[in-house]
């Protein structure tokens, strides 16, 4: 198995982290069946980020308070090239959004 987290290499991509014998949850899983809330930021369509066909990128809210990005996988292309203290796990992806599309979701971010 491969690590998830450079630093701490006692994080495992299985879900778990082994120490010695004892195995532990990671400290965050994401929850497939909460739902989306609403959308932090404008649309692709009102940012002029789409054509108007499918595959739109999107930041939303989740109704537990998680993020959701929709955006273009790009995992494969950056794999080789990311900072040292970063990995993605083999249940994570690297995704690319717009940047005016961050800058228009900064005033639904809350400070806390």
């Amino acid at each position: 198995m491969g690590y998830c987290c450079r630093e701490n290499p006692s994080v495992e991509y299985s879900g778990f982290q082994h120490l010695g014998r004892l195995a532990m949850k990671r400290p965050w899983e994401a929850n497939p069946s909460a739902s989306l809330a609403r959308r932090l930021g404008k649309s692709a369509a009102e940012l002029g980020a789409t054509s108007g066909g499918s595959g739109c990128p999107d930041i939303w809210e989740l109704d537990n308070g998680d993020i959701a990005i929709v955006g273009r996988d790009l995992t494969t292309d950056y794999q080789g090239r990311l900072p040292g203290d970063v990995s993605i796990a083999a249940d994570e992806r690297l995704v690319v959004i717009p940047r005016a599309m961050l800058l228009a979701a900064k005033p639904d971010i809350p400070d806390v």
